[in-house]
C-alpha cells in the first residue's frame, strides 16, 4: 500500500506535515489556521473528516495555531508530550477532553495503519519531540526545531526512507542581520535552531542506502535562502561522496504551499 508524505508548510510562519496510508491520515503540526489546513490537504484530495490524529511537536505557536478550531471543529485527537500540553495551555482556546492524547518518546502510538514513535529533540520548549512513522517497509521523519544533532536525533532519523529536516538559517546571515544579540544567541545555542552547515553535517553522518527523499525546512525567514540552504547542504553531501540527484534527492520545504508530495510503495 502506498504511503504519501507531503510538507504542507514549513518555516518560521508555521508547519504541518501531512502522512497517509490507505485510509489513515495525520498531520505533524498544524501551525497555520484551520482554513489553511483544509485548503492544503484538499489539493491531497484529503477533507477535515479524513484527519485521523495531529502529532504535535512542541508548544510554539507557528506549530499549534490551528489544533485548537481542527479539535472543536472536526473532533480530531490530538497527541502531545505532556510537557508539551503543559506549555500549550489556554494558547489555542479550549481543547475538547476526548481530543487530549499523550505520547511519550520511544514509546509507538498506532493510529489506523501507521505506528508513530516521538523522540526528544532539544530546544527551548517544555517536552519537545520530533516524530518518525512507520508502515509497512516506510520509515517517514519529520526532525525540525533542533538546537544542535544529538546522537538520540542521528539514530531515529538513521534509515528513514524520507526525512524532513530542519535547516533554519546560515550562520553569517544569522550574525550580520537585525536580530538582538539575545536573540541570535538562542538561535545559535545547543536549544536554538539547526544550520545549514550542521544540517549537511548531520545528513553526511546518518546518510544510509535507504534514504532516497530530503527535504529541507523550517527555513528563517531573515537569516536564509533556499538557494543558500540547498547549495550548502549539497556541497556538504558532495564532499562526502553522496550524490544529490542519484544517490539522494534532495529538495526545499516550501513556506507556504504544498511541496512535493512523495508517495512510496510498500
Amino acid at each position: 500500500m502506498d504511503v504519501r508524505f507531503c510538507p504542507l508548510v514549513s518555516g518560521s510562519s508555521g508547519n504541518s506535515t501531512y502522512i497517509g496510508s490507505g485510509n489513515t491520515h495525520i498531520l505533524i503540526d498544524a501551525g497555520v489556521s484551520c482554513k489553511q489546513i483544509v485548503e492544503h490537504i484538499g489539493e491531497l484530495g484529503v477533507a477535515p473528516g479524513d484527519i485521523d490524529a495531529v502529532f504535535i511537536t512542541h508548544e510554539h505557536i507557528d506549530h499549534i495555531k490551528g489544533i485548537g478550531v481542527l479539535a472543536r471543529k472536526y473532533r480530531i485527537p490530538l497527541y502531545a508530550t505532556p510537557g508539551t500540553w503543559q506549555g500549550i495551555g489556554k494558547t489555542v482556546g479550549d481543547i475538547p477532553e476526548e481530543s487530549v492524547r499523550y505520547v511519550y518518546p520511544g514509546s509507538m502510538t498506532l493510529v489506523g495503519g501507521l505506528c508513530v514513535k516521538p523522540f526528544s529533540i532539544p530546544h527551548d520548549a517544555a517536552e519537545p519531540v520530533g516524530y518518525s512513522v512507520f508502515t509497512d517497509n516506510r520509515k517517514l521523519t519529520v526532525a525540525t526545531d533542533i538546537g544542535c544533532p544529538t546522537e538520540e536525533i542521528k539514530e531515529n532519523i538513521y534509515d528513514s526512507d524520507v526525512l524532513l529536516l530542519e535547516a533554519n538559517h546560515d550562520v553569517d546571515m544569522l550574525k550580520k542581520g537585525s536580530y538582538p544579540w539575545s536573540l541570535k544567541k538562542r538561535i545559535l545555542g545547543e536549544r536554538g535552531h539547526l544550520s545549514n552547515v550542521c544540517a549537511g553535517q548531520t545528513l553526511g553522518e546518518i546518510m544510509s542506502g535507504r534514504l532516497k527523499y530530503v527535504f529541507l525546512g523550517h527555513l528563517s525567514s531573515e537569516n536564509n535562502e533556499p538557494h543558500l540552504a540547498f547549495d550548502t547542504v549539497r556541497g556538504i553531501l558532495e564532499e562526502t561522496g553522496v550524490k544529490v540527484g542519484k544517490t539522494v534527492e534532495l529538495d526545499m520545504a516550501s513556506r507556504y504551499s504544498n511541496s512535493r508530495t512523495i508517495a512510496l510503495g510498500s
